[in-house]
Parts: structure tokens; C-alpha cells; sequence
């Protein structure tokens, strides 16, 4: 296998650690394969996206409801990132809970987020790039967020500067007023 698979506390989240083959002129590994990756679904990626954030960036808590639900597979290829899932779906045992991985360029870790989470991070090093595949195209009717700072939420972000937000997630609802999952 050129991944190994670990649980989080919320079932559905899943931090993928690819097999790293290091020398002295540096290292290869492979970042997704889908038979490896078919141990936790079939799903198809459409899309891959790339950001840049400076220290202290936040981004999220976003989402996209269906029919244009996206899963991710994210990973930190630049510095390092405190990455965020939080359930928002209704129906579910562990609605409103939420699990942090530090991602980075150094660990290589990545996490699996599916349907039905919100996601965000906040970029822990001068700068981080964050890499990540969707299975559903980008919908501007479908975007979602949630603030970041929710106090219901009550996420523990590793923050040693003042949050640096773009307008839209500075307005973005509270928890509880947001549009969810069902």
C-alpha cells in the first residue's frame, strides 16, 4: 500500500499518510492513487484547487450543500496549516463537532473531509500552500460558511497573531443560524 489510513474522532475524517521514499536527492511519494484511496470510497475528483495564505490566515469554514456537496482531499505542500472539519450535518450523532490536523510539507499528512463538512484552516508558517481535490465542481448558489470563531463550535485554532480574514468569512452566520445539512 502506498498510504496508510487513520481514524480521527469523527469516523468519516480521515487522515491519509502516504509512504514517503527519501535519498539524498530528495523524495517521491505518490500523493493519491485510487486503488489505495478505494479503501475509504469510489469517489471520482473533478477538480483541484491551490491557495497561498500568509501567517495567521483563516479560511473557512466553507462549504457547498446539495446537490453540489463537495468532498475533499486536502494537504499543505508550502509550510504548514491547522486544518479544520466540522459536521454540519443534522442528522448525524456528531452534528457540531469538529477535528484539527496540523497538514504540512514536512509530515506529508493529508486529510480526507467528505460530503456534509464544513472545512477550513489557518496557515501556521510565514507562508503555506494548500492543495486540495474535490468530486464536485465549484457552485456559487451551493457555497456555505460558518464563522470561524463560532462559539458553539468552540474550535481550538493555534493562533499566536491576529486572524487575518478575507470579507466574506468575516460575515460569515454564526452556527446556528447557518444553513446546514439535513
Amino acid at each position: 500500500m502506498a498510504i496508510s489510513i487513520s481514524e480521527t474522532k469523527l469516523n468519516e475524517i480521515k487522515i491519509i499518510e502516504p509512504k514517503v521514499f527519501g535519498d539524498a536527492r530528495g523524495f517521491f511519494m505518490e500523493s493519491w492513487n485510487k486503488r489505495d484511496f478505494s479503501r475509504i470510497t469510489d469517489i471520482i475528483f473533478v477538480q483541484d484547487n491551490q491557495s497561498r495564505s500568509k501567517k495567521g490566515v483563516v479560511r473557512g469554514l466553507h462549504f457547498q450543500l446539495p446537490p453540489h456537496a463537495q468532498a475533499k482531499l486536502v494537504r499543505c505542500v508550502v509550510g504548514s496549516i491547522f486544518d479544520v472539519a466540522v459536521d454540519i450535518r443534522r442528522s448525524s450523532p456528531t452534528f457540531g463537532q469538529w477535528v484539527g490536523v496540523e497538514l504540512s510539507a514536512e509530515n506529508k499528512k493529508q486529510l480526507w473531509i467528505p460530503e456534509g463538512f464544513a472545512h477550513g484552516f489557518v496557515a501556521l508558517t510565514d507562508y503555506a500552500e494548500v492543495f486540495y481535490k474535490t468530486n464536485e465542481y465549484w457552485h456559487k448558489e451551493s457555497e456555505g460558511s460558518i464563522r470561524w470563531d463560532d462559539p458553539t463550535l468552540n474550535i481550538q485554532w493555534p493562533l499566536d497573531v491576529n486572524p487575518c480574514l478575507s470579507e466574506k468569512d468575516a460575515a460569515a452566520p454564526f452556527f446556528k443560524d447557518a444553513i446546514l445539512f439535513d
